[in-house]
């Protein structure tokens, strides 16, 4: 049977992309936040999965004022990278893995979330950004990502925003999904978005250390407990943008009850003008 063998949890700044992309890594400014992922992008040879199941939000790319669908889970063969207003990212296309993520789609569905399956679409910074800093960026020679990947968006943008506490519950009927799936794949669940940032309004540019440090605490250790905070506190401690955090409890829900090993923590400000965290978990 399949098994989800670890989550990986990271802000999927836009900007992150766009130092990446215009080869600025090394400078001053950029030099702490790569460096918060070379851990990681070692880890990630070691423990290549066979399928990513990556948690991420739209941003107004694949969807519009016009539909917003709560939770959707890409189900195609492939899914190209976005234009989202100066050109798609160089980065591969990425291979989805249709048959994993229609059986997970079934099986959660089946167990009461609703879920919006979709057969095509473009996929934005929320999902391309955290394949770069944990994959890094491929070579001309070896252009692609080391696995399938399985979009799966939520709309953390338009309110009504899913609970903290569904998102977690949704994680663990992923799990139970994945674990039904009759095929030896390791699978990693990750969660993107955050942390603390708000975009617009007198508040711009808020970042709150405490509440990100706090998160990240009760997210290893209690995140049953963590989930029910209310969207007011993500809000007021996080800013408006904050609420991106939901999408960790998804992940987190995906793990095992036992408690992790915590492989690797990490926490930078500024990056843009956001907080960037990042957490690696392992199944014990």
């Amino acid at each position: 049977m399949a098994r989800i063998t670890a989550s990986v949890y990271t802000s999927h700044v836009p900007a992150i992309g766009a130092a990446l992309d215009l080869g600025k890594t090394g400078e001053p400014y950029w030099q702490k936040v790569f460096a918060g992922y070379e851990f990681s992008k070692a880890w990630m040879k070691e423990h290549t999965p066979d399928v990513i199941f990556l948690v991420y939000n739209d941003h107004a790319t694949a969807f519009s004022l016009e539909m917003i669908p709560t939770f959707a889970i890409g189900c195609a063969a492939e899914f190209k990278p976005a234009d989202e207003g100066w050109g798609p990212r160089p980065v591969p296309v990425v291979q989805g893995h249709p048959e994993l993520a229609a059986h997970i789609a079934q099986s959660v569905i089946q167990d009461d979330f609703d879920l919006t399956i979709v057969n095509r679409m473009d996929v934005d910074h929320g999902l391309t950004v955290p394949l770069s800093l944990m994959c890094g960026q491929p070579s001309v020679d070896n252009f692609a990502w080391p696995c399938p990947v399985i979009p799966f968006a939520v709309n953390v943008v338009q309110y009504p925003v899913p609970s903290g506490r569904r998102c977690f519950n949704l994680g663990r009927a992923i799990r139970k999904a994945v674990e039904s799936y009759d095929a030896p794949l390791k699978v990693q669940v990750w969660g993107t978005g955050g942390m603390s940032h708000q975009l617009q309004g007198p508040r711009a540019g808020l970042i709150n250390r405490a509440f990100d440090s706090a998160f990240l605490d009760r997210l290893i250790a209690d995140p049953e407990g963590l989930s029910k905070m209310p969207h007011i506190d993500y809000v007021r401690e996080a800013g408006s943008e904050g609420i991106e955090l939901v999408m960790w409890l998804i992940a987190r829900g995906a793990m095992s009850d036992n408690p992790p090993k915590v492989a690797h923590r990490f926490y930078h400000v500024p990056a843009s003008n956001t907080a960037v965290g990042h957490l690696i978990l392992e199944n014990a």
